[in-house]
């Protein structure tokens, strides 16, 4: 009875670390993709310390999974006591990383609002200025998404400007509308946005496009963790219970 409890024991240490292999490449997959992603998601993240540093964060910790539900599987197959307390430690440490990391970003998550975001654009934003990274980074954005400031327009309406004629108004080439979303996309009518013709301007607010382009994800990502947090708890008991059973 001991025996089959044991092997039963066993193959469920597998399960949970084969879950947790599947995880840790999830989210190394992810990091690299948030990294490497060439839509301009990434000046985004290089821009703003919080997300650079979350992304690499997030690639260590996939990186970490990944190996140790690989010693996990092995540990629990070859029955090795010494592999499954390196496992067991190991798995902690993550763990307690992770939850670290969850309650950092629940304290923090003012630094995500839209207000938040509107304050910054309006004290560091250059207009067509290419060599700052701040500036850049919102041009690509609003680019590739097809959309204007955090809000709208009207949020660069008290943002200092390159002395335009006196017939333009406001608003930066990067909220014109285009052929093609990237920065080789011709201009449907560059002249007309930039003297305020609505109809040739992106008018929705960048928070609310991103918002609902990665909404999806966000739930997605937000239950994968939760799931991860709970495969490692489980993996964790059952690594100390296969450690005291093997003789």
């Amino acid at each position: 009875m001991e025996g089959d409890c044991l092997s039963c024991m066993k193959y469920l240490m597998f399960l949970f670390n084969f879950f947790i292999f599947l995880g840790g490449a999830c989210l190394l997959g992810l990091g690299i993709w948030v990294i490497v992603d060439p839509t301009g998601f990434r000046e985004i993240v290089a821009a703003n310390p919080l997300l650079f540093t979350g992304a690499y964060i997030m690639l260590a910790m996939g990186a970490m999974l990944f190996l140790l539900g690989f010693l996990g599987c092995c540990g629990a197959i070859r029955e090795n006591k010494c592999l499954l307390l390196f496992f067991f430690m190991f798995i902690l440490l993550i763990f307690l990383a992770e939850l670290s990391a969850a309650i950092l970003a629940f304290i923090f998550r003012e630094n995500l609002t839209r207000e938040f975001f509107t304050k910054e654009l309006k004290k560091h934003y250059l207009r067509n200025n290419d060599t700052d990274v701040f500036s850049s980074t919102w041009n690509s954005v609003m680019i590739t998404f097809a959309c204007c400031g955090v809000n709208g327009p009207e949020d660069f309406e008290s943002v200092p400007h390159f002395p335009y004629s006196s017939l333009e108004k406001a608003t930066p080439e990067a909220c014109c509308q285009r052929e093609l979303q990237s920065r080789e996309g011709m201009f449907v009518n560059k002249e007309a946005c930039l003297t305020g013709v609505e109809r040739f301007q992106n008018r929705q607010g960048c928070y609310t496009v991103i918002l609902n382009s990665f909404e999806t994800y966000v739930y997605l990502a937000g239950a994968l963790a939760i799931g991860v947090l709970a495969i490692e708890l489980f993996a964790m008991i059952f690594a100390m219970c296969l450690f005291r059973g093997i003789q």
